[in-house]
């Protein structure tokens, strides 16, 4: 996948509304797909967290170095091992597991990394979007973009209801 050509903004986008789903009382937290690290600064300003990232973008891993206390270059999937087991109060997927192989496997081996009280949090493009639905149902047209629900990098597609189901399946709330 081709994700040096992403627009400017893509790898720096803090997503405002996700914040307020940080239970607040974690006290470490884990971000997949961190970019630059900028919205974990965000969750900085507000809780005192010890914060853990994976980006594979290199340069982007790098920025987010100066934000976060522990980050990982390279594809999630490699990291699993080396993440503590019972460990992390919030684990933060922000549009990023649309672009994996194989999600729900991941999902179930990360479950392990989770403290007891803690969640996933995860966003992730709605394939029932009314305007990506009437594009496919109307114009019966099934083109890609550069970025949104139509990414050119997305892996999974997924409607609300199929998500929930694949989190349940793997036992993660």
């Amino acid at each position: 996948m081709n994700y040096d050509n992403k627009p400017s903004h893509y790898y720096s986008k803090v997503r405002y509304e996700m914040l307020k789903y940080l239970p607040s009382d974690a006290k470490r937290v884990l971000e997949v797909g961190c970019g630059n690290g900028c919205f974990i600064e965000e969750i900085k300003k507000t809780h005192q967290v010890e914060s853990w990232g994976i980006e594979m973008m290199p340069d982007e891993a790098e920025a987010a170095k100066s934000i976060l206390d522990k980050v990982f270059t390279g594809m999630c999937e490699d990291f699993i091992d080396d993440l503590p087991d019972n460990y992390f109060d919030a684990i933060y997927f922000n549009d990023v597991l649309e672009h994996m192989f194989d999600p729900g496997s991941f999902l179930a081996k990360l479950k392990n990394k989770l403290s007891d009280k803690g969640v996933v949090i995860s966003s992730i493009p709605n394939m029932r979007y009314h305007n990506e639905l009437f594009k496919l149902l109307i114009g019966k047209d099934w083109k890609y973009c550069d970025h949104g629900i139509m990414d050119f990098t997305h892996l999974k597609f997924y409607t609300q209801k199929a998500f929930v189901a694949c989190m349940k399946k793997r036992g993660i709330r």
